[in-house]
């Protein structure tokens, strides 16, 4: 089989037209497009992956443009799934036939329970202590959706916090796509980690996204719209799902160091504020022990020894642990001491007032 190509007039060279007149075989163009058509299995692959389905799980495929019509596209397609493709549906009319279902369905117009599920195709976070992307919605979620996670401030007294937004598949969020940023004031001054602030990301049915911040103690709110969030070519979306592969050993290893980092330094924090708020109730032998193992963790923090650090966080987490448990079996102590010297007060007797009145009285047996 072979197609005969007239394309007149295509340029023109040195004043003169220039026509394309050739002849093109099936054998010619399969051989041509192959590599394209088995490119298109690696979405398809990935599609399958992120809904934990294999081919054989599928029931029906449709497949959609004039292009889809090519015998060899529907062989691989066919090889690939284990089911040949639908052919009831006009591949030229079934996405203007879909567009004008589902503007039936958001107008009113159609009452049947036709729902049309889209999908953000990368992965929406927030950007948190260390540079890290925090995610608040998974690519592939159906939309409309709205997601909600509680933060904290990352220093004592903090009054501002900052809420970057961030889309795509890698671990730091310097390396994702920058969607926009605004901040959160007026929040009450307290110590690191006792604010909550609660961030939401709320999608609606035309992929716009509106993100916002609230205080939970003020309920000081902050916002920002962010449209097209969902509205990525196709390309820009396997571009930075590429990306995100080819570095994601490297993404990890920067996550471990930063998240290693950060407990590090919350722990520092946390022991300190522990000391200082059980006072004398801890020994100076115990407080000693305490500080050691901070200024080793401290020590181990100015260098880039991450298993150094986990190990030193460890050491002071055990030290927190026993000196808890201490104060735990003192408080539990005098609890029980107290109770004691309650219960002893009150059967020592009542004091008698002039209401009391001494009587006799006789046991009678029962008959």
């Amino acid at each position: 089989l072979q197609t005969e190509i007239n394309l007149p007039y295509i340029t023109v060279v040195d004043g003169e037209p220039k026509h394309l007149e050739m002849k093109l075989s099936r054998a010619q163009l399969e051989q041509l497009i192959e590599p394209i058509i088995d490119k298109s299995f690696g979405p398809c692959k990935q599609a399958l992956e992120d809904a934990k389905l294999k081919p054989e799980d599928i029931d029906h495929i449709v497949l959609v443009g004039g292009t889809t019509r090519i015998p060899l596209i529907r062989k691989k397609v066919e090889e690939f799934f284990g089911k040949a493709p639908e052919r009831g549906v006009d591949p030229m009319e079934c996405v203007a036939v879909g567009a004008a279902i589902q503007a039936g369905v958001l107008s009113g117009a159609i009452d049947k329970e036709i729902v049309l599920l889209d999908v953000t195709p990368l992965t929406l976070s927030v950007e948190t202590l260390g540079g890290v992307a925090t995610p608040i919605i998974p690519r592939n979620t159906t939309i409309p959706v709205r997601r909600s996670k509680i933060f904290t401030t990352a220093a004592d007294n903090q009054t501002t916090v900052e809420i970057h937004v961030v889309q795509g598949e890698r671990s730091m969020a310097a390396d994702n796509k920058s969607l926009g940023r605004f901040h959160l004031t007026g929040i009450p001054p307290a110590p690191r980690g006792i604010p909550q602030i609660e961030v939401t990301f709320d999608i609606d049915v035309n992929g716009i996204l509106n993100v916002s911040a609230k205080d939970l103690a003020t309920g000081k709110e902050q916002s920002i719209k962010i449209t097209g969030s969902t509205k990525l070519s196709d390309e820009e979306v396997e571009r930075m799902r590429k990306e995100a592969e080819a570095h994601a050993e490297e993404d990890r290893k920067r996550k471990e160091k930063i998240e290693t980092r950060n407990n590090a330094e919350n722990l520092i924090y946390t022991a300190e504020r522990t000391i200082k708020e059980l006072g004398d109730k801890i020994s100076e032998e115990d407080k000693k022990a305490i500080d050691t193992k901070i200024d080793e963790l401290r020590k181990a923090l100015t260098g880039d020894n991450i298993e150094e650090i986990k190990k030193k966080t460890e050491e002071l987490s055990s030290e927190l642990q026993k000196i808890g448990a201490k104060a735990y079996q003192q408080a539990a102590a005098q609890g029980v001491d107290k109770e004691n010297k309650e219960e002893k007060e009150t059967w020592k007797g009542h004091p008698s007032d002039d209401k009391t009145i001494d009587a006799d009285y006789k046991v009678k047996d029962k008959k």
